[in-house]
């Protein structure tokens, strides 16, 4: 069986050692339930808030302000759900402002508050490189506006968002300001007092932690309506027994990506750029799609003229070789993306996309071998 390399992080990562070793205990001898009174139950709760503390410790808030979740995805619903509908029968706001370029768990979610709960979506444009201009914030932003939602790094292009800048003008509006830092969190310190945040969304699946887990940290409460009714877990804003396993592997493995975060971005934006430059150099009509500087580490996408990308997936994948073309809950879609033709562009070459994004165990070789088997299966696709 052909040797296979792994490209795709910002899909998902694997399970670090250490994160796994630290979650065991809880599959077994430590199975108790937060909730309950007697010494099992104690254990799971020390446990529960000791994670709380940590991730609390890495986002700057206090730890009542960590909200556990099972993912990104249920962090987005409840950030948007939760405060528009909140918002809305607070002050009388009814619009969402956010961008073209969301995650889907963002912009469904939008579309829903528009579609059934009745508020008006507006939408911030963006540049050709996928970034927010605070000043069409500032132009867009009134007292109408109940949230504003801006991804952090994009999960398709890799840009970075200029988040305590837009944060500035969320805050002096007295507008709660939400951002979705699945992608970012693993690659760029948090802190949502810097960056002028009220809510923030995580998932421990792209930092080394396991899927099924997330968080929202609050900043500064504005009130939510929970998404999730039951018990009184997670401060009332999301009932359900707590899955004391998972949420103790986020914790450490969101405390590893914060605190190796020099050593690890050194490594990867070599890599990163070393790959970039391989691209651009052999293959003639390649294009890099997002910021050239101002994007996360470990993140590379191209597009390329006559060029399908899914069929292009296909001939990396059978050299050993695993990419993507954009965000993992698009995968076969044979649309244009979304992201792309909002950044001008043009839809041909758009559906020539490839997503490459490293790790902490990609090696220089692994750069080079890939960027062989890009260039050639490029030239094969062409022909």
């Amino acid at each position: 069986m052909k040797k296979c390399t792994y490209f795709d992080y910002a899909a998902t990562t694997p399970v670090d050692p250490t994160v796994l070793q630290t979650m065991l205990p809880y599959f077994s001898d430590e199975f108790g339930n937060p909730s309950s009174i007697h010494r099992w139950g104690q254990r799971a709760e020390a446990a529960l808030e000791k994670a709380r503390v940590i991730c609390a410790k890495f986002l700057n808030i206090t730890p009542e302000n960590v909200v556990f979740t099972s993912g990104g995805t249920e962090s987005d619903n409840l950030a948007l759900r939760g405060s528009a509908l909140f918002q809305r029968k607070a002050v009388g706001a009814d619009e969402v402002l956010i961008t073209h370029v969301e995650h889907p768990a963002i912009s469904h979610t939008a579309r829903q508050l528009e579609a059934e709960f009745g508020f008006k979506l507006r939408f911030l444009p963006v540049n050709k490189y996928g970034m927010v201009d605070p000043s069409d914030v500032k132009k867009l932003i009134s007292s109408k506006t109940a949230l504003v939602s801006i991804i952090y790094g994009n999960n398709e292009v890799g840009t970075v968002n200029p988040i305590a800048e837009i944060g500035i003008i969320c805050r002096e509006m007295d507008i709660p300001f939400h951002s979705d830092a699945v992608q970012a969190a693993a690659h760029i310190p948090m802190d949502m007092v810097r960056d002028n945040l009220t809510m923030l969304s995580i998932g421990a699946h792209k930092m080394y932690g396991p899927k099924g887990v997330g968080l929202l940290g609050i900043n500064v409460s504005k009130g939510l309506i929970p998404a999730q009714t039951g018990g009184g877990q997670e401060f009332n804003l999301r009932a359900g027994t707590q899955n004391i396993p998972l949420i103790v592997g986020m914790s450490k493995a969101f405390e590893l990506s914060q605190t190796e975060i020099g050593n690890r971005n050194k490594n990867l934006i070599c890599l990163r750029d070393q790959l970039i430059a391989g691209v651009l150099d052999r293959i003639p009509d390649s294009f890099l799609t997002g910021h050239p500087e101002i994007r996360l580490p470990n993140h590379a996408s191209f597009v390329f003229s006559s060029v399908d990308g899914n069929r292009l997936l296909m001939y990396l994948d059978s050299q050993g070789f695993a990419c993507s073309s954009g965000s993992a809950c698009k995968v076969g879609s044979p649309k244009p993306s979304n992201v792309l033709t909002s950044m001008g562009i043009k839809p041909e070459l758009a559906i020539g996309s490839l997503r490459v994004t490293i790790g902490k165990e990609t090696t220089e070789d692994q750069i080079n071998d890939l960027t062989m088997a890009i260039e050639s299966s490029v030239r094969l696709l062409r022909k």
